[in-house]
């Protein structure tokens, strides 16, 4: 299978498929919209993702709302690696009906031209996401059994009490790996159109001969993720504070936590998926395996970059966020042989390398937390 679409093929994670597949031989095709919140108002000639990648794909701009998008990029492919999609925990609570038009009814489009049409696509991979678990998986000592906390509310964070709970059980929870078999409570609307893209390729693609594999991607971070886009990822809105000289925010008490994993492991765990039948009709985690604190990633990106800000732990909040999350990656490891290879320390220096290297303007994060408070969803 050699053939390779991409949609969101000029993005962070996209872009870097697109070049490990085209230097193993693979010809690859990219629909992509170029979006401004991601690639700037100018990316045909200023996104360095998209200029890393245009003569080296077959390029259609295109947006996966599009029928005749659609059936222009799969024609002639026979693996289909769907990354298209609004992402942004914060602003999908706002801006529902865009993600659920973008993320939801895109993926049903390809379904649908898939169920209906004469093609050549024989796998379909889906970026899934962290987000669909909401809360992690933790373990309640007292009744010896795992649970699965609901999301947290005002009620506690009001008084500066983030740890999640569990009903009728006031000891302290202890945070465990979250496997594939963990349940499935998205606390935001990205997480519901995230869950909702999983279900529908793992339940349509066997029913129509194409075998489908899904990815519940953690953060991930690396060189070349968007320094101007602030509804995701702390690293690069941190790193854009601390190269403007100004503090930084730490929501609730900075022990919040996330399982960061390095872009070159993502891309090595997602190869493994289009080159491995194992892989067909399973879902997998990907990540490091770690948890690490948001405190810790400002310090270490402070120390990295040698400039000193100050850290103010606010107990600020966003509704919608969840406590923690790391990923059980026992699964992928046994199946496909995964190990991340990238450590924490390591991956942040490569990272801060990178932003050293760039022009990094004010950003637009008060921007967004004033849209969030505005909406009710930051206290």
């Amino acid at each position: 299978m050699k053939k390779v679409l991409i949609t969101g093929g000029a993005g962070f994670i996209g872009s870097n498929l697109a070049l490990l597949l085209i230097s193993k031989g693979f010809e690859i095709t990219v629909l992509d919209n170029l979006s401004p919140q991601i690639h700037g108002d100018n990316a045909e000639n200023e996104s360095p993702l998209y200029l890393a990648i245009k003569d080296k794909v077959n390029f259609i701009k295109g947006t996966v709302t599009s029928k005749a998008d659609w059936e222009k990029a799969i024609a002639g492919r026979q693996v289909i690696v769907h990354y298209a999609a609004e992402t942004g925990t914060g602003q999908s609570m706002y801006e529902i009906a865009r993600y659920t038009e973008v993320n939801v009814q895109g993926t049903a489009l390809m379904l649908d031209i898939l169920a209906n049409s004469v093609h050549q696509v024989e796998k379909v991979v889906i970026a899934s996401s962290r987000s669909i678990y909401g809360e992690g998986k933790y373990y309640a000592e007292g009744l010896d059994q795992y649970v699965y906390p609901e999301h947290r509310t005002s009620a506690y964070m009001d008084n500066g009490d983030f740890e999640v709970k569990h009903p009728g059980y006031s000891q302290t929870l202890k945070l465990v790996a979250t496997d594939e078999e963990s349940k499935i409570h998205p606390s935001s609307v990205y997480g519901i159109t995230k869950q909702n893209q999983e279900q529908m390729i793992m339940t349509v693609c066997p029913t129509i001969g194409i075998a489908p594999i899904a990815f519940r991607y953690q953060n991930v971070y690396g060189p070349g993720q968007s320094l101007s886009n602030p509804y995701t990822g702390i690293l690069s809105i941190f790193s854009t504070l601390i190269k403007n000289n100004k503090g930084i925010n730490v929501f609730e008490d900075g022990r919040e936590s996330r399982d960061f994993v390095f872009i070159d492991d993502v891309i090595k765990a997602t190869y493994l998926g289009i080159i491995n039948d194992e892989a067909n009709g399973q879902i997998f985690n990907v990540g490091a395996g770690i948890a690490t604190d948001v405190l810790t990633v400002a310090k270490t990106l402070i120390k990295q970059y040698g400039i000193e800000v100050p850290v103010n732990i606010s107990g600020n909040y966003r509704l919608g966020d969840i406590r923690h999350n790391y990923a059980d990656l026992g699964k992928i490891n046994k199946t496909l042989g995964f190990v991340p290879s990238v450590d924490f320390e390591t991956g942040i220096a490569r990272f801060v390398e990178w932003v050293n290297g760039q022009q990094v303007s004010a950003g637009k994060y008060e921007d967004s937390i004033a849209e969030m408070k505005e909406k009710g969803l930051f206290k």
